[in-house]
């Protein structure tokens, strides 16, 4: 590696150790144009002592793999020896109705205008507090379809492909120019991304169209999981649940986003359906976190495109009840965490 090539790295801080996190750091590492700052929380000591255990089906195996950093907290760049982060990439699960918010998690290390924000979460509407907040730096759209679980502290197992699209979250008003410099930034990170020579990393030009795509298999699949604790395969075996509660929200989703300008086809529906393979046995990450009593990321995954719905006028009935019982389900877990009481008080409905 050249001079020139080493100071033209890119440094990137990931925000969120788990599986994704850790594949995303691995690629941009291993292609030598990115020196990468983990935040890690409750794998931080398992990590510390040991490294990353790597089993990937794109980068094969690596026991005791870092980054160029890891901490347990985002501290300011300027008590560091980093001026300033390139890029912050966010990869933890969007909770937005449990704080702190992640545009209060990153303002330490955010650099007005320097600092490129990189979403990679799953959601609808997931950039509008982030321009609110930072209005002065381009946020990032990153929508992966990967494999990827940590078995255990510190061990990841990669086991299906890591595919990235990548775009401009763009805010209202922005000028040709400021367009153009967020597109470089964007196509700057997928170059990084891609550098290894082991992923599929590509420009975006189209963000709401992958957002609503993603979504009718995200807010279809994953709401049902979590609300009747079935994998995916049980769920077709069991056609009743396809018949009743996934595929309607799949055409709802489908229906809303035609309002919003966005066209998904039925034949894209009935492929979203059967995408998994039927001996996977596959439970969706929302299942797997109300399972073990985890906050679930259903705001932004339901409540958002059915925010969008009442907003364009479009039915959405499956979607609103599905919303109704999430919203119970993680009320629950509020209260089991400590962070809600139920009184009966005055303010209070229902009081007979």
């Amino acid at each position: 590696m050249t001079i020139a090539e080493a100071e033209d790295k890119a440094n990137v801080l990931v925000l969120g150790g788990g599986a994704v996190g850790t594949m995303a750091a691995y690629a941009l590492e291993a292609g030598g144009r990115a020196k990468v700052t983990m935040v890690l929380r409750s794998n931080y000591d398992a990590v510390k002592k040991s490294g990353f255990s790597i089993d990937s089906i794109d980068h094969g195996q690596h026991n005791g793999w870092l980054p160029s950093r890891i901490r347990t907290t985002i501290l300011d760049p300027t008590e560091t020896d980093v001026q300033h982060y390139d890029f912050i990439v966010v990869t933890t699960k969007n909770i937005p109705d449990v704080p702190p918010t992640v545009s209060t998690l990153i303002k330490p290390a955010v650099t007005s205008d320097l600092c490129t924000i990189v979403l990679m979460q799953n959601g609808l509407n997931i950039e509008k507090p982030l321009l609110e907040a930072f209005p002065n730096n381009t946020i990032l759209s990153g929508v992966q379809m990967i494999g990827a679980s940590e078995t255990a502290p510190g061990i990841v197992l990669h086991n299906e492909p890591d595919i990235c699209k990548l775009g401009v979250f763009e805010a209202e008003g922005k000028g040709d120019e400021l367009k153009l410099c967020d597109e470089q930034r964007a196509r700057r990170f997928v170059e990084a991304y891609n550098a290894c020579g082991r992923v599929d990393c590509r420009f975006d030009d189209n963000v709401r169209y992958t957002r609503w795509k993603k979504l009718l298999y995200n807010s279809s699949y994953n709401p049902v999981s979590a609300v009747l604790g079935m994998d995916v395969t049980r769920m077709r075996v069991y056609k009743h649940v396809i018949d009743d509660l996934v595929a309607p929200i799949m055409r709802e989703i489908a229906a809303i986003a035609a309002a919003d300008g966005v066209h998904l086809s039925e034949d894209l529906v009935r492929k979203l359906i059967t995408i998994d393979k039927l001996d996977s046995w596959f439970m969706p990450s929302m299942g797997q976190d109300a399972g073990k009593g985890n906050f679930i990321e259903f705001e932004n995954i339901v409540g958002e495109p059915m925010r969008e719905a009442q907003r364009l006028g479009v039915p959405c009935p499956t979607l609103t009840t599905m919303y109704s019982i999430l919203k119970g389900i993680q009320t629950k877990t509020k209260e089991t965490r400590g962070l809600i009481t139920p009184r009966v008080t005055d303010a209070r409905p229902y009081r007979g």
